[in-house]
């Protein structure tokens, strides 16, 4: 794939960098957004190749760090969740006014869930997948339990979340906390793929479960059996890309039909 430096502004007009990746032959049939996981990056090897087996199907990926995260302007300490909803839906608008409209949003963990509720505000979404992906977003909360208890006190805390320091406030635990999922999810208004590791020890696959359960039809559900969280196996995650784009050609060959017609 050919990957290309890009940018645009959040809500608050800061810098959040992108890569677009394109097909070989820059002629991308479908244009896709992936979300990255809680304090991952656009770098990490997972959506990496998911990004390239994509683009080998003529699927263009637009990967971005969110708000405060990688190369991405912005306190990370005061975004939190709907912040992370917020930047997908100004990388949406990103593509509409330079590309093409997004048809499919992925996300990785709460990526994913992200997703889902920004999938409702973005027209051109035919489709969305979630990786390994929480019910709720609350469930982040688990990385920093020792903590909790210091932020509700003092406002904030440092913690720690994959080996890497963080500061965490208390409107992070009021925004995660106050989001409920099912309705998003019942309203979703577009196809949906749950994909998600049996072994997952970090969002377990009762959280798919609940996912799949509220969402109506069309919906469907894939195991990636020991694939892990993160997809670290360059063949899982080759996998994964692999499936999506395919399952994807449906819906997305819809978008182009209505594209061609308005033209």
């Amino acid at each position: 794939m050919r990957s290309k430096k890009v940018s645009f502004n959040n809500r608050a007009g800061e810098r959040i960098a992108a890569l677009l990746d394109m097909p070989l032959d820059n002629r991308p049939s479908s244009y896709a957004i992936i979300a990255h996981c809680f304090t991952c990056t656009k770098n990490i090897k997972a959506i990496h190749y998911i990004s390239r087996a994509l683009t080998q199907r003529h699927i263009a990926v637009l990967r971005f760090d969110f708000t405060g995260l990688g190369e991405s302007e912005g306190d990370f300490s005061e975004s939190n969740f709907s912040t992370n909803v917020e930047d997908l839906l100004c990388a949406a608008r990103y593509l509409d006014d330079q590309h093409q409209a997004a048809g499919i949003l992925i996300g990785h963990s709460l990526g994913g869930t992200a997703a889902l509720v920004a999938a409702s505000e973005i027209p051109s979404v035919k489709a969305v997948v979630t990786i390994g992906s929480p019910y709720e977003p609350h469930h982040v909360l688990h990385h920093f339990k020792k903590e909790q208890a210091e932020i509700e006190a003092n406002g904030e805390a440092e913690v720690v979340v994959a080996g890497q320091r963080y500061r965490m406030k208390q409107q992070f635990l009021d925004d995660v906390l106050g989001v409920k999922m099912h309705q998003p999810i019942k309203q979703l208004g577009c196809a949906l793929l749950v994909l998600h590791a049996s072994n997952d020890d970090t969002v377990t696959m009762d959280n798919a479960a609940k996912i799949f359960e509220a969402a109506r039809h069309p919906k469907s559900f894939v195991s990636l059996d020991d694939a892990g969280h993160l997809l670290e196996n360059k063949k899982d995650a080759c996998y994964a890309g692999g499936l999506i784009a395919c399952w994807a050609e449906k819906y997305l060959a819809t978008e182009q039909l209505s594209n061609s017609n308005s033209r």
